[in-house]
């Protein structure tokens, strides 16, 4: 085999094995996505998430609002309150 032959067919099979690829991939079926990640539950009646819900359709003017400052100033008090620490080990417990 010459060179031009052996160009053609390396051509001719690189091209089938492209097409072959492109029509399985066209056939495939597409898989259901994945359930959406759990989140935790928050309480129905939470007046905190109420409060935050009311300032969020508040827009702009929420800024200038008195009970939006007092719910802004709670929420960030629940993220940041530090958690509650283990309980400590008694002195004598380890040795």
């Amino acid at each position: 085999m010459d060179g031009r032959m052996l160009a053609r067919l390396s051509a001719i099979v690189f091209v089938a094995i492209a097409l072959t690829a492109t029509a399985i991939e066209m056939t495939r079926k597409d898989d259901a996505p994945a359930s959406p990640p759990a989140r935790a539950v928050q309480p129905v009646d939470d007046p905190l998430r109420e409060g935050q819900l009311r300032c969020q359709e508040l827009g702009q003017k929420a800024a200038s609002d008195a009970e939006c400052q007092r719910v802004w100033a709670e929420t960030r008090a629940r993220f940041l309150r530090p958690a509650t620490a283990p309980a400590s080990r008694p002195a004598n417990e380890g040795r």
